[in-house]
């Protein structure tokens, strides 16, 4: 439990006990919850007819207005998307830890510096915990939003709608809607947990940790500048 505390206040302690303990769990389980919870309950929350027009109004530029009108017909109303939501969060939630889990005992395995897949999805999980507070930071916009605000506008730390409010059909509205500052954070725990358990440089610790996020980011600003 002191470790759910430490990780914010003394990340290195929690490391360097983690290096011949490590556990995942509990803080893989309270980042999937918290997150799922919070999109959960905007769609409990948000106007439904608003929603639907919103997202009508979407795909209106390849549809014609019968097509459109059978579409709504189709589509789950936003009750609906809030109970199909929670699972579908805790579900990529843990697909996103075993991913990095691997990617982590890889790394290892490449670097020299050999760790088990137990190892590689604590690194994930503890290094992940700064997106606690993006998840409360959403849930407390969720309650204090109108009900006519998209899901996005809930992201209060993500570059959009922090800085930028863009379109969704601009260029670089995805990547500016899906870039957290928390990664500045995570990024951070994940190096120093790679720099303590293998004693190396910062430099390695950084390149092992920035790698998925560069590859990622990266190919949306290619993207974006096609």
């Amino acid at each position: 439990m002191s470790h759910l505390i430490n990780i914010f206040l003394e990340p290195g302690k929690v490391f360097a006990e983690l290096k011949e303990k490590p556990t995942f769990l509990v803080p893989a389980l309270i980042v999937a919850v918290l997150t799922a919870l919070s999109a959960t309950l905007y769609f409990l929350r948000v106007d439904p007819d608003w929603l639907m027009a919103q997202q009508l109004q979407a795909m209106s530029g390849d549809m014609s207005k019968a097509e459109l009108e059978q579409m709504g017909k189709m589509m789950p109303g936003a009750r609906t998307m809030a109970w199909f939501t929670a699972p579908m969060v805790l579900i990529t939630v843990a697909l996103t830890y075993a991913v990095f889990g691997f990617y982590y005992w890889l790394a290892g395995k490449v670097t020299g510096n050999p760790l088990s897949y137990r190892h590689g999805l604590s690194l994930a999980a503890w290094g992940g915990m700064p997106m606690v507070v993006g998840a409360v930071a959403a849930l407390v916009a969720v309650y204090t939003s109108s009900p006519q605000s998209t899901f996005e506008s809930m992201q209060l730390l993500n570059v959009g709608p922090l800085f930028v409010q863009l379109p969704m059909d601009h260029d670089w509205s995805r990547l500016a809607k899906s870039f957290s500052l928390l990664n500045f954070w995570v990024w951070f725990l994940g190096a120093l947990g790679w720099k303590i358990w293998f004693r190396t440089g910062w430099g390695q610790a950084l390149a092992v940790v920035l790698l998925p996020s560069v590859l990622i980011y990266g190919g949306m600003a290619l993207f974006a500048l096609l």
